[in-house]
């Protein structure tokens, strides 16, 4: 063995033994122990000597006697181990519930004494599909907990009795507060240490201190540690945060708002991410996260690190049963931040309760709106939704108009921008529908398979000739289909439509219906929606004016089949989807309806034939492209 190795087994050695000392209970540590245990043995000699006196003096109560005697030891034998296991707390591990209530323009908010925690969030502007008080959580479906230690003690806030505070006196006392506009009020609860008589108060305590305003839908939390740095372990590193919700069920459609329940949470680098919304699943993130939310269809409740950002995040949902009517999905989230006993004082943390509404989570400048489903990955849809879709929602909003009017103004002006793509498309239809009787004879000429290319170049030739581009009506088509998809996205996520009512829709964010069915039908559902029973009549109808109009007879065997088969099939995906999106498809039908009308009755088809007629006896022009091609070919043959 060389010296090397001699001196590495010396450093592990020593290493060893420095760490089972540091480890090592202090002098205090042993005391409270030996106390611990010396109150248990003595308890239990209390528990033989009194059944043994019972039994001397009166043999014939001996039973009765020894129960009762049995169980006051048992409960001060419990007694004994809960101040072993709480240590500094044990004061705080009994205690009495009590709720505390504040109350804002925008908020709800109780508070219970055990814990210290936020347990019931409801939100006083809006109500459930069904009339009810919008609460976003529950006292028993949610819980909120700090873990850290105290010594080598596991400390767990959540099963403790903190104690209220008023830092604003204008509210001392009280158990129910308001505050309203501008105004703010502070509220803490505080978990007292260092007594073993639950009326003694000390120096060293956590405190909760909540901000409230009256018209935020954000509250400020912040956790202060006073007089505790000796107290909580010193080589602590980080203190967690253990928060879990079971969400109330608050929308019409049970499964749609199931399809936009998930937890979202954002990176430390302003990316946003989520976990799965159709199936169980979970995440542990190891870097850095600003916030985590438990986000429903319409509405999230968010836990924001407003200081340093949290460590890491394990994250869970679990879906409830589809039998369960009341509830979506328990959401699990655990989260650290660093501490240092010795120097940190305060966590700065807040919560957001309240709406997915766009402007609103866009004040934070968080990036809490990323939370909308507007078509984030695709950035063609979130710019027609940020940039054209909602400023005119917002807009029209302002006069306070029924929302089936908003819509239809909506289509109405998203139809005028998109009538040059519609006229061009128009154009291009004509134009090959024309050419039709060149085209069948081209056909006629190469009746045989394998000369198929050959027909092909020579159709391709006569359209080159008479100036038609073939995929110049496919081009406007593709230029449309992003609007259809923020279409798409936005209608089902907008809150602005949730519980508006329009002609027979009760609600223009879910589905309306005009006949419950006593059966469900697969793939379609147990209603009969309207608005999409009319938009998939319309979306047919359209369909055959388009072929009869435009029809070039150039359609691949089946497809014309397949084009009226696909209302029929989007008939049952939308049957319980928003009705102000089928509202929506249905207006644009009939708008293009009227647009196709028009251009008919103003485009010139002689006209336009004998333009056609020119083109061709023009010389064709060739491409750059086309002259260089032809060059390489020269060249090669030289060669």
């Amino acid at each position: 063995m060389n010296r090397n190795s001699i001196i590495g087994i010396l450093l592990i050695f020593g290493l060893m033994i420095g760490y089972t000392v540091y480890m090592s209970p202090s002098k205090e540590e042993l005391a409270a122990r030996q106390r611990a245990q010396d109150s248990i043995a003595a308890l239990n000699r209390q528990v033989v000597d009194s059944a043994a006196a019972t039994r001397t003096a009166d043999p014939v109560v001996k039973d009765s006697s020894s129960q009762s005697v049995a169980a006051g030891v048992a409960d001060s034998l419990a007694m004994v181990n809960r101040n072993d296991e709480l240590g500094v707390f044990a004061a705080a591990g009994n205690g009495k519930a009590e709720d505390f209530i504040v109350e804002s323009d925008k908020l709800k908010l109780t508070f219970s004494n055990k814990g210290g925690r936020i347990s019931q969030v409801e939100l006083t502007g809006y109500k459930t599909f069904d009339g009810k008080p919008l609460l976003l959580f529950t006292p028993d479906s949610s819980d909120f907990n700090l873990a850290f230690f105290s010594d080598v003690r596991p400390v767990n806030t959540n099963i403790l009795y903190f104690q209220p505070a008023w830092p604003d006196k204008r509210f001392e006392g009280q158990k129910v507060m308001k505050v309203s506009g501008s105004d703010s009020l502070q509220f803490a609860l505080r978990l007292y240490a260092g007594g073993s008589d639950s009326s003694l108060v000390t120096g060293s305590y956590i405190e909760y201190l909540y901000t409230i305003r009256g018209d935020q839908f954000m509250v400020d939390y912040k956790i202060n540690f006073v007089g505790m740095e000796s107290l909580v372990a010193m080589n602590t590193k980080e203190v967690n945060i253990d928060w879990n919700a079971r969400l109330p069920r608050t929308e019409k459609s049970l499964e749609n708002e199931r399809l936009n329940t998930t937890i979202y949470f954002r990176h430390a680098d302003e990316e946003v991410d989520y976990l799965n919304e159709r199936k169980d699943d979970d995440q542990d993130i190891n870097t850095r996260v600003k916030w985590v939310s438990f986000k429903q269809q319409f509405f999230s409740s968010t836990l924001i690190a407003d200081g340093e950002l949290f460590q890491n995040a394990d994250m869970k949902k679990t879906r409830e049963p589809e039998k369960e009517l009341n509830y979506l999905d328990y959401m699990e989230a655990t989260v650290s931040l660093p501490f240092n006993a010795a120097k940190d004082k305060q966590l700065d943390l807040a919560f957001y309760f309240g709406p997915n509404k766009y402007n609103i989570m866009r004040s934070y400048h968080l990036d809490l709106e990323k939370q909308i489903p507007l078509g984030w990955s695709f950035f063609l849809m979130q710019w027609i939704n940020r940039f054209a879709v909602l400023p005119v929602f917002n807009f029209l909003e302002g006069f306070n108009l029924n929302y089936g009017i908003i819509i239809l103004i909506l289509t109405i002006l998203l139809k005028i921008v998109l009538f040059p793509i519609a006229y061009k498309t128009y154009l291009s239809s004509a134009k090959m529908r024309l050419l039709k009787p060149e085209v069948d004879e081209i056909t006629a000429k190469f009746p045989k398979k394998e000369d198929a290319m050959k027909k092909q170049q020579a159709t391709m030739a006569l359209y080159k000739k008479a100036g038609v581009n073939p995929m110049s009506g496919c081009v406007p088509m593709l230029l449309q289909f992003p609007i259809l998809l923020a279409m798409f996205r936005f209608f089902p996520a907008s809150i602005e439509l949730r519980q508006e009512a329009f002609l027979w829709a009760e609600d223009l964010s879910s589905y309306d219906s005009i006949f419950d069915l006593p059966f469900n039908i697969p793939f379609y559902g147990d209603h009969v929606s309207l608005f999409t029973l009319l938009m998939t009549i319309s979306t047919i109808i359209y369909t055959k004016i388009n072929n009869d109009m435009m029809s070039t007879g150039n359609q691949l065997p089946g497809m014309k089949t397949m084009m009226y088969l696909m209302p029929v099939m989007f008939l049952g995906f939308f049957n319980s989807y928003s009705s102000g999106l089928s509202y929506y498809y249905l207006l644009a039908n009939l708008i293009t309806f009227a647009q196709m009308y028009a251009i008919r009755r103003f485009v010139n088809e002689d006209k336009l034939h004998a333009q056609i007629q020119e083109n061709k006896k023009k010389p064709v022009k060739k491409s750059n492209f086309q002259k260089r091609l032809e060059e390489m070919a020269k060249n090669q043959g030289r060669r």
